[in-house]
């Protein structure tokens, strides 16, 4: 909160505004120079500022054209600039950048002068400082959002609140601040809190009457997480809406394979004098019993399903939106059994006669869909909104930072809808095309199992086309539902574990203090136990134009023996073409593309960097040659920076100091190999290792974890899988129990009925799996490119699971074969038998 010259009157005004439950004294001790508001609830952002102090002007720009705060000029070193804000524990320290530009220790002695003092006043560090929320703490407080500066500043100094009160003594443009912490009561929903953190950051204006500036720390993060949390809600759906309609489609798929029983049970029950009205009540109560039953059994499913995966049966919601979800689940579930079982009755009493029901002739003619082509019109409808969709500039989840609307754009799920239904219908096309024109090829392929019968066979396969072709799509979707569920779960988790690695840099990353000159020959104290290559990796600061930004000097020709590299991280060349180019030019240079478009550079360009000279600690300027663009990097921000050859670093600036060291472990022994550099290098150096940082990033404020929901969607795909294989399958044979009698009274032995079922499972199985692949990759593909922004970074290629698909597929063909054998166990039943009960 800036602008504010009487502290006092401050805490008066805060302490009486609504929604703050705490107000931290300006000089509370230990405190310390800050700049920044922090509105910030504990339990959402860990930002909170313990103390706020004295904070300072930072109206004037430095020649680097970054925010300065309390423009300062060292006398130390060249009287190079520094200023002071930040927070830490006890004791006096530059930020890191800071003693970067000054080449500053601990036990180093600066000195600053502020406007309004006529001297240069001396401070001893204590230590250096890392300042993590640095873009909060010198944010440009009461700026629009989208005139913020890009970068902090990077001359801080942070004093204890009384030694900074001693030494600005007499300066003039000082600024205070008052930091406060909200009380941490706040809707679930982000885009709820956002909406309500703001009001109270305006409500707060209003009642100073113009006397002060708010910057709202909470809220710029609620910002950011408010369209995460809608792309989980976007995920949701994406996981959910289409198990739910293959369950759907499975219910009706299971009703209808009783549908000709059905039909001839309606036709007698007409022949005996039974009223319509009285047939279809039968047909409602069977449709009621069944979703009644239905419905109850599957939420007890759900509930123990949440309690399992979520710990709750409540899947973490509220009571009322629990049992708003429970309603509406029982209520479609009851929906579902009433389309499949009561609207075909309703059908046959209006259409089919009693005279009907005992004919033999079958529809010959293509389905209407077919006859105009409604798969290929869809297919070409998919690609044409998926082009319009994945295009450069298109976003799916649009929320303009500082606005409180935001919007998602559903269409864009248009495209992978109608890939998977016109798939669908093209796979059905196809079958009946194959079973139509190829009985040579089917008989040829059933002779094995059928011997003489193999002609029958396809003949009953062609016959039996339209449920064949039912139950083949049935079957693919569901598989292709598994595949696109589990290769989208898998792309998500190496996507997560490639962001975790971007930013701890390797399996352990030993970091060097700042200003310490660490040689590269360190690394060979740091091949201990577990570990097979260990890399320096130089980061310096270099100036481009009057913008600071992080260099980072590699060793082309093994730095990817320790780190991985992606094709995706750069631009204009794969990893290793741009690593080679680094190493043939050392003047090479791998440029962020935000530095690219903004400096509008073209590939050679000349690109002068100021970098400071390890002898005389000035900055000199080094050319070097745009050579390609570089995405992300390990260790690196995600904004702008640059990446060099080591050695030319090394020799343009009379140092290789190394800042940190990358260790591969081979992915494993992560931790004991962390905790033993720890102990041998104690306070030396800050030791990290992949899984420490894999779990800050796995629970930041703005991760999306799948995990619960994919366990849950992978299990389901799975039976999906196998219900429609085995289950429709099952079914199906079992209505075909009087076609098995009559062909068992016409000579069939028992192994040419084995044979006729196994041949009608193989090529159920064969074709519903294949075409379910098909269905499931180009599904991921497009999925993956339509959910872009899900990921972070992209994914280069996508993550096959392997085992999952392999035990779904298995789990497939065992409910087949289940079924399969079933239905030739029933065979056996002798003809008459099984004639007299039919």
């Amino acid at each position: 909160m800036r602008c504010w010259k009487g502290a006092a009157n401050a805490a008066n005004h805060l302490t009486k505004s609504s929604g703050f439950a705490e107000l931290f004294a300006p000089l509370r001790a230990p405190a310390f120079a800050a700049v920044g508001f922090a509105l910030s609830a504990p339990s959402l952002l860990d930002v909170v500022l313990e103390a706020a102090a004295l904070a300072v002007d930072w109206h004037e720009q430095r020649e680097h054209g970054r925010r300065g705060a309390c423009q300062a000029q060292a006398a130390a070193e060249g009287d190079r600039e520094v200023s002071g804000e930040g927070e830490a524990d006890a004791g006096t320290g530059p930020a890191q950048q800071t003693a970067s530009n000054l080449h500053a220790a601990p036990g180093s002695t600066v000195g600053f002068r502020l406007p309004g003092m006529a001297d240069v006043r001396r401070v001893r560090l204590d230590g250096v400082v890392d300042l993590p929320q640095a873009d909060s703490l010198f944010q440009k407080v009461g700026a629009p959002a989208q005139s913020q500066p890009v970068a902090p500043p990077d001359n801080v100094l942070l004093l204890p609140a009384a030694q900074f009160a001693a030494l600005t003594r007499g300066a003039t443009s000082l600024t205070t601040q008052i930091h406060v912490a909200r009380v941490p009561v706040l809707p679930h929903d982000p885009a709820a809190a956002f909406t309500e953190v703001t009001g109270a950051a305006r409500n707060l204006e209003a009642k100073a009457a113009g006397s002060v500036l708010v910057g709202d720390n909470l809220g710029a993060a609620l910002d950011s997480a408010r369209q995460d949390a809608l792309y989980a809600q976007i995920l949701f759906l994406f996981l959910g809406v289409p198990g739910a309609l293959l369950a759907a489609a499975l219910t009706a798929a299971v009703a209808g394979a009783g549908g000709d029983r059905r039909r001839q049970e309606q036709a007698l029950l007409r022949l005996r004098g039974l009223a319509p009205r009285r047939i279809l009540a039968l047909a409602g109560l069977e449709a009621a019993l069944v979703g009644v039953a239905g419905g109850l059994t599957g939420l007890g499913i759900a509930a123990l399903t949440g309690r399992l995966a979520f710990g709750t049966a409540s899947f973490g919601a509220s009571t009322g939106s629990r049992v708003l979800w429970y309603v509406l689940a029982f209520a479609l579930g009851t929906m579902v059994a009433a389309g499949a079982v009561l609207v075909p009755a309703v059908r046959d009493l209006r259409t089919v006669t009693v005279a009907d029901t005992r004919g033999t002739t079958r529809r010959t003619g293509s389905p209407w869909w077919m006859r105009i082509g409604l798969d290929v019109m869809l297919l070409i409808a998919s690609w044409l909104v998926f082009r319009a969709s994945s295009g450069n500039q298109y976003a799916l989840v649009l929320a303009p930072e500082g606005v409180p609307s935001i919007s998602v754009s559903y269409w864009a799920f248009l495209g992978p809808a109608l890939l998977w239904i016109g798939a669908a219908l093209l796979l059905w096309r196809l079958t009946l095309l194959a079973l139509t024109h190829g009985r040579p090829v089917l008989a040829h392929l059933a002779r094995p199992m059928t011997a003489t019968l193999a002609g029958t066979t396809a003949a009953v396969l062609a016959r039996r086309r339209r449920p064949l072709a039912r139950s083949m799509v049935l079957l693919a979707l569901a598989v292709s539902f598994a595949v696109s569920t589990s290769v989208f779960n898998s792309t998500y988790r190496q996507q997560a574990e490639v962001d975790a690695r971007l930013t701890n840099g390797a399996d352990v990353t030993v970091s060097e203090p700042s200003g310490a000159q660490t040689a590269p020959s360190a690394a060979a104290a740091l091949k201990i136990s577990g570990v097979r290559h260990v890399e320096p990796l130089q980061h310096r600061f270099a100036y481009v134009g009057s913008d600071l930004q992080d260099l980072y000097g590699v060793r082309p020709d093994t730095i990817a023996s320790a780190t991985s590299l992606q094709d995706a991280y750069f631009s204009g060349g794969t990893a290793r073409q741009l690593m080679q180019q680094l190493a043939q030019r050392p003047d090479n240079l791998l440029v962020s593309a935000e530095t690219v478009k903004d400096f509008q550079l073209s590939l050679g360009d000349t690109v002068n960097l100021r970098v400071q000279d390890a002898t005389t600690k000035a900055l000199r300027t080094v050319p070097f040659h745009y050579a390609g663009i570089v995405k992300e990097f390990p260790t690196a921000p995600k904004d702008s920076f640059f990446v060099a050859n080591a050695s030319y670093i090394g020799k343009v600036t009379g140092s290789d100091a190394v800042g940190a060291f990358l260790v591969d472990t081979g992915g494993g022994n992560q931790k004991t190999v962390a905790a033993q550099l720890r102990r041998q290098l104690g306070t030396s150096a800050t030791v990290t290792d992949l899984t420490q940082t894999r779990g800050t990033v796995g629970t930041s404020l703005t991760s999306v974890d799948l995990a619960g929901l994919t366990r849950i969607e992978l299990a389901f795909a799975v039976l999906l899988a196998a219900g429609a294989g085995g289950l429709v399958l099952a079914l199906g044979l079992a209505e075909r129990r009087r076609t098995f009698a009559i062909t068992s009274v016409l000579g069939a032995t028992r192994h040419d009925l084995r044979g006729m079922v196994l041949t009608e499972a193989i090529v159920l199985t064969v074709g519903g799996l294949a075409g379910g692949a098909l269905i499931g990759w180009a599904l991921s593909e497009m999925l993956v490119k339509v959910l872009t922004g899900v990921f972070d970074p992209p994914p280069a290629v996508l993550a096959v699971p392997g085992g999952y698909l392999t035990l779904t597929a298995v789990a497939a063909v065992a409910a087949v074969l289940a079924a399969a054998l079933n239905g030739v166990r029933r065979a056996r039943r002798p003809a008459v038998e099984e004639l007299r009960d039919l």
